[in-house]
């Protein structure tokens, strides 16, 4: 998105008083979807984070499990009944197509889990389907979700799940509106429902073009201003994310003022930031795993000897300290260091280009062979310059024989391809949205009992002996038993080699000196409401 296209985005709020505050903010790709329940894509449910709402969210700029929509909750002495008690009259959003008659009540937690848990549902296949959170955590374990009453909902798991509040926090399981449901099915325009949103949060949607801008106004009706709590109430006149791929376009909008907070600068201009004059860079520590999937589809990438192969031609000390720009850790392990159930002990595979030729030759690639590297096209806090670590990548694996030809696609398209399972190597990862080790490995790594892979399991490894001890570790609650049941997942995919983990870096976010009470999230998303532009 040029200059015009952005100063276009704020012409469209000149009916605004001459002194309104605008927010805004530079975005590194398009949302997917407006029903977050259909992706679990970190750009999407940003945007998302801001209309939405969930039953329970992680604390602004901590770890802790708040109260949402739900202004409280029991759990039964089983550990397998979570009984909600929701807040009352909070008020829906409305649009063009829909005015809402009643505030948020039960029956909209019923609808919005009952689309996902059952195929005969009305809307269960509506705009695709494809639940990825929900199916990767909560498909196998949730019994049921019933009515109590108009302002109680009870949750019934068929085992006990450890990390279940935290789960529940998760952007992508936030509440729709079921009358707004009901209208447009009754209207023929189901899919209405998934690209018109209507939440609870401090902000809706105004306008949207793709690969351009997300225009957001305040909803002064949202609960957060109805009880007091300046966090969650919306206090500018307007956002405007304006979208580009580029980070160093991000951060020159940064620099020139139109954008008052950049997302995702590269990481060596953390000093241009600093000496900007009118930034600062924000670190944050987030907690993410980015990762090389191997394609289990691709018969070469069956044999642990190729894949150990190609790991160990990878000098990974390196590929971290370029990428990352010394702001890097090098780690083997899934779990990042930043999380409890860390496997500090876990290192990368040696580097050893003569071991890995060797690796090859014995499982019958003596002249290496070609494959496609996917390189993510986006900066994310687990992989800030997916093109420049492919072509380090690309050159290690050219010493030993492999000649990678390196891919990529526009964000949406690139995840939507990827689960697909088009890649050959796929660069993936993600970013903690609740403080629990489970969450990255039963997303990326997992299969359910059916031996159907996770949705962001791109390369389709199904290990039944990692499966069970996630399992395991997911069913009790003493976290000492937890972590290590997590050393000993992470063990495991270190030997078997399913993926090679990228390492990590903390997150800076450049921010003008005008906006006041910005906090980017460690775990979750980052809001937007009780945030000031002075």
């Amino acid at each position: 998105m040029n200059k015009a296209l952005l100063l276009g985005a704020l012409a469209a709020f000149a009916a605004l008083p001459a002194q309104a505050q605008v927010l805004t903010v530079c975005l590194e790709g398009s949302p997917e979807i407006f029903n977050p329940e259909l992706s679990s894509n970190g750009t999407t449910i940003y945007a998302l984070g801001q209309i939405y709402d969930g039953l329970v969210s992680v604390e602004r700029g901590g770890s802790n499990i708040e109260p949402a929509l739900a202004e409280s909750w029991e759990v039964s002495e089983d550990g397998l009944t979570y009984t909600f008690t929701l807040r009352q009259d909070v008020a829906w959003q409305s649009n063009a197509l829909f005015s809402p008659t009643r505030p948020m009540n039960a029956d909209d937690v019923i609808f919005t889990f009952d689309r996902m848990m059952d195929p005969e549902h009305p809307y269960y296949e509506v705009s695709g389907g494809n639940y990825i959170t929900f199916n990767a955590k909560l498909a196998d374990i949730l019994e049921s979700v019933e009515k109590v009453d108009d302002h109680t909902v009870a949750f019934t798991l068929r085992e006990p799940l450890a990390a279940f509040t935290g789960t529940m926090a998760h952007g992508s399981l936030a509440i729709t509106s079921a009358e707004y449901a009901d209208a447009m099915m009754e209207a023929g325009t189901p899919e209405q429902l998934d690209l018109q949103p209507i939440g609870t949060g401090p902000f809706q949607l105004q306008a949207y073009q793709a690969d351009a801008m997300v225009r957001l106004l305040p909803f002064a009706e949202t609960w957060g201003a109805q009880i007091g709590d300046d966090n969650r109430t919306p206090m500018v006149d307007a956002v405007v994310m304006a979208i580009s791929s580029d980070a160093t376009v991000r951060l020159q909008r940064a620099l020139a003022g139109e954008c008052l907070i950049g997302l995702y600068p590269n990481l060596a201009d953390r000093e241009t930031i600093e000496q900007s004059g009118n930034l600062e860079a924000v670190q944050t520590p987030v907690a993410s795993t980015g990762m090389l999937h191997f394609n289990f589809e691709d018969e070469k990438f069956q044999d642990q000897r190729v894949r150990q192969a190609l790991a160990q031609a990878i000098d990974m000390e390196n590929l971290v300290e370029v990428v990352y720009s010394g702001m890097g850790h090098v780690t083997g392990a899934v779990v990042p260091p930043a999380l409890w159930g860390h496997a500090e002990d876990i290192a990368p595979w040696d580097y050893d280009p003569e071991a890995a030729r060797a690796l090859l030759e014995e499982a019958g690639f003596v002249d290496g062979f070609t494959t496609e590297l996917w390189a993510v096209p986006v900066a994310r806090p687990y992989m800030p310059n997916g093109r420049r670590a492919a072509e380090i990548i690309q050159a290690d694996w050219a010493e030993i024989g492999v000649q990678a030809e390196i891919v990529t696609y526009e964000w949406a398209e690139y995840i939507e391809r990827a689960r697909n399972g088009e890649a050959e190597v796929g660069m993936f990862g993600g970013i903690y949205d609740f403080p629990d080790p489970s969450q990255i490995p039963n997303n990326y790594l997992s299969c359910d009992e059916e031996g159907v892979p996770a949705p962001s399991n791109i390369g389709r490894w199904c290990d039944d002996d990692f499966n069970t001890v996630m399992t395991e570790a997911g069913s009790i609650t003493d976290q000492d038993e937890r972590t290590g049941l997590y050393l000993e997942a992470q063990q495991i995919v270190h030997d078997q080699v399913p993926v090679v983990v990228l390492g990590g870096a903390d997150q800076i976010t450049a921010v003008n000196t005008s906006v006041k009470g910005y906090v980017p999230a460690i775990f979750g998303t980052s809001r937007l409401s009780g945030v000031t532009v002075e």
